[in-house]
């Protein structure tokens, strides 16, 4: 493989892995705007949002149990959005060097 193929292919692959990252902060953040907002929890776009981030979310879910759900949701899910905006750029990095 020729080095600007080679160096085209890390680009992308750094690329696609920083949008993932992107992407999953992205869900959390609109499920905690979702949550906050008191958005209809019946409503198919707000369950869509909750049904996704909850496995984004990882171990960040409950590790701090406020009294109340939203400022829970806020938290916790903030700090996991902002956990996959800093593994992906830290991935995203690691491809490009190890190239």
């Amino acid at each position: 493989m020729s080095t600007v193929t080679r160096s085209n292919v890390v680009g992308v692959v750094a690329n696609v892995v920083r949008w993932i990252g992107l992407l999953f902060a992205l869900v959390l953040v609109v499920h905690v705007l979702l949550t906050v907002g008191e958005a209809n929890p019946a409503n198919g776009i707000t369950r869509f949002f909750a049904r996704t981030a909850d496995p984004l979310a990882l171990a960040f879910k409950s590790l701090f149990m406020p009294e109340s759900a939203q400022l829970r949701v806020l938290v916790n899910y903030g700090l996991a959005a902002v956990f996959w905006l800093v593994v992906s750029a830290v991935l995203s990095r690691l491809v490009r060097r190890l190239s």
